[in-house]
């Protein structure tokens, strides 16, 4: 009798190997997590600085063809420098135009 319960195979896992498993997942969670945080923030900030650029490069296209020194968001959708989509963005990311140069704030 007690021969063929050690011959018996173990199905399952015991509640320490779960209890390692558990712990190992969630150290790795831990690890990711912040990672994930960062990459969000660098996504978001290489895409402020790429609007930044697109406005400045319209903002300077208008002077060009204008001769206008001044100019603000507005006005480059007025006469169809940015899209609305852009002019919203551009606003909603802080860009501003001071002295003919697109700028973050």
């Amino acid at each position: 009798m007690m021969r063929r319960y050690l011959m018996k195979k173990r199905t399952g896992f015991t509640l320490l190997e779960m209890s390692i498993v558990l712990f190992i997942i969630s150290l790795l969670i831990l690890i990711i997590l912040p990672n994930l945080a960062q990459q969000r923030q660098n996504a978001n900030r290489i895409h402020r600085n790429a609007m930044v650029s697109v406005v400045q490069t319209q903002v300077d296209s208008y002077e060009n063809e204008t001769g206008h020194a001044s100019v603000s968001l507005d006005q480059l959708q007025e006469h169809n420098y940015l899209t609305s989509a852009q002019v919203q963005k551009a606003k909603k990311e802080g860009i501003t135009i001071v002295n003919g140069k697109a700028v973050h704030r």
